[in-house]
């Protein structure tokens, strides 16, 4: 394990900011993790741990160690008729993971396809795509405790999934490190999610019944939509959504409906959740490029750096939107991303 000193963290996250960390370390295997945290003791600092990088706003350097998580592998832990249950590392990018199961005939994570970002962060966000989340999948996870060095199992209520949401990123923030995930998939009589406008329309281009379907098909579906509204971070940085679509009580949306009879809403368990892309393009921030940072021309719900921003600058720009928002439809927009000021 070589440890690296002032190291720029720049190709290690998908905004693709210009920021160094006092120490780094990467590694491969759980024996140098715990290594890499028994130093972070020696140093008098916190780990920090970095995966794909891609729901993460970095705004200054970070003062401490950052571990970079490249602990990968993929293992059949059961297999049953039409039923297949795989452990995961965390370290895995979760598309080639995506990608990999498609190609093996494995169906239930395909609608989130393309989404970036490591295996370890997917069940920190519960993330999800065109009606799927990985909670639906979801059978267990191991996670290290950062303080006794060991590993610990939980399962699906332990996790306390919610929309983007889980205990790690609220009561268990900062005390554990995802080690591996276990999913549940199929291998035979696929239940396909294709209810979505997007993805019913490019399929429908295909000129087959919805029973004919094959999971591939409908992960490409999912990869042209996504590729279509999303900018490549490789070509220009960003971090995907930047923030949860909001959650507001029904009496809320009934009085904003009388004042904006075109905002969009969905009833939810909670209430109604509106996009908050809607509510941003509806100010007129979309495609408003305001020095090196802007919201996307495409995507209302991207912000981006045009090459040279600082994560400052985009926590700004992500501020005043949270205000206009709120002092407009009185609705408070949340970030999806990880903020590190």
């Amino acid at each position: 394990m070589e440890v690296q000193h002032q190291h720029n963290l720049q190709p290690y996250n998908t905004f693709g900011l210009q920021v160094f960390a006092k120490h780094f370390v990467e590694v491969t295997q759980l024996e140098e993790l715990k290594e890499a945290l028994l130093l972070a003791k020696e140093l008098d600092t916190t780990p920090f741990f970095l995966g794909g990088g891609s729901n993460v706003l970095l705004c200054n350097d970070l003062n401490q160690l950052v571990i970079l998580n490249k602990i990968e592998g993929i293992d059949i832990v059961l297999e049953k008729e039409e039923e297949i249950h795989l452990k995961i590392l965390s370290g895995n990018n979760w598309h080639d993971t995506v990608i990999q199961c498609i190609n093996n005939n494995w169906g239930g994570i395909e609608n989130m396809s393309l989404i970036p970002g490591s295996v370890g962060a997917a069940p920190m966000q519960n993330i999800g795509a065109y009606g799927v989340e990985l909670k639906d999948v979801f059978i267990e996870l191991e996670a290290l405790n950062l303080h006794t060095l060991q590993l610990e199992t939980f399962d699906k209520k332990a996790c306390e999934f919610g929309y983007r949401e889980s205990v790690f990123k609220r009561a268990l923030k900062g005390k554990y490190f995802i080690y591996s995930v276990t999913l549940k998939l199929s291998t035979a009589n696929h239940q396909l999610h294709t209810s979505y406008g997007a993805i019913q329309d490019q399929l429908a281009m295909l000129n087959k019944t919805s029973q004919d379907y094959t999971i591939k098909e409908v992960s490409d579906a999912v990869i042209q939509i996504r590729k279509s509204k999303l900018p490549d971070p490789k070509e220009l940085g960003n971090s995907g959504s930047f923030f949860k679509n909001p959650v507001i009580t029904n009496n809320h949306f009934e009085a904003l409906s009388k004042q904006f009879p075109d905002i969009k809403g969905y009833p939810v368990e909670q209430g109604t959740k509106v996009p908050a892309g809607w509510l941003i393009e509806k100010r007129g921030w979309k495609g408003k490029k305001i020095g090196n940072t802007g919201s996307h021309a495409h995507q209302a719900l991207v912000l981006v750096n045009y090459g040279e921003a600082k994560g400052n600058e985009v926590y700004q720009l992500a501020q005043d939107i949270i205000a206009d928002i709120f002092n407009t439809f009185q609705i408070q927009l949340e970030p999806e991303v990880n903020i590190i000021s």
